[in-house]
């Protein structure tokens, strides 16, 4: 295995994904790029590094790798400073809105108050819809928030997922109403119907 992958050694590491690891090594590119002599001072060595970037990665191999890099984007256009592991992974916690994502709790009071149909509702993001259909819009509106939430942010987080990796969402199609629509006759007409029925066959 290279050098320079965070998941080199160690027993603990061996639930890090491959996508991790090659996010790590791609964000420990652009900091070093971009921080120049603060990262040489952090990580003076290739050890050291190495050691940095399995720290990383086990605490941030729950995000997809397009989030990491994107963070990792995002910071090096704001902060002045190499960010701490700690302040990387806070930017991981909002990073749903790099890719038009509300955070986890507004969506859940979004999907909570949006309005039926819920096919025609303004969503801020289909992602949304989505996770409601999932959880259940019963649920939803029924259910405490300590019951609710939890199953809505695993629905979410799922979908999210699947947003952030470039899946497009398909948006919500109506049933096409019939050109004609028939109304049942009453038993009187029906009577009638049937008279005509036996004149015109003479029955």
């Amino acid at each position: 295995m290279p050098s320079n992958s965070p998941t080199q050694a160690g027993h603990s590491d061996l639930a890090i994904t491959p996508d991790t690891v090659e996010a790590i090594n791609g964000v420990f590119l652009l900091l070093s790029t971009n921080y120049g002599n603060q990262f040489n001072a952090a990580f003076p060595n290739t050890d050291r590094s190495n050691i940095a970037k399995r720290l990383w990665a086990k605490h941030l191999n729950k995000y997809p790798k397009e989030v990491l890099m994107a963070v990792a984007d995002e910071i090096v256009g704001k902060e002045t400073f190499l960010p701490s592991l700690a302040k990387f992974k806070e930017y991981c916690d909002h990073a749903y809105s790099l890719f038009g994502l509300p955070d986890v709790h507004s969506a859940y009071v979004e999907a909570c108050r949006a309005t039926a149909p819920k096919k025609d509702y303004n969503w801020s993001h289909l992602a949304v819809y989505y996770a409601g259909l999932a959880t259940d819009w019963f649920f939803l509106s029924s259910a405490v928030e300590s019951a609710v939430l939890p199953v809505f942010k695993r629905n979410y987080e799922m979908i999210c997922d699947r947003v952030i990796k470039g899946e497009e969402l398909d948006t919500p199609i109506h049933k096409a109403l019939p050109a004609e629509v028939s109304v049942p006759l009453d038993k009187k007409a029906n009577l009638a119907e049937l008279k005509k029925l036996r004149q015109s066959m003479d029955l």
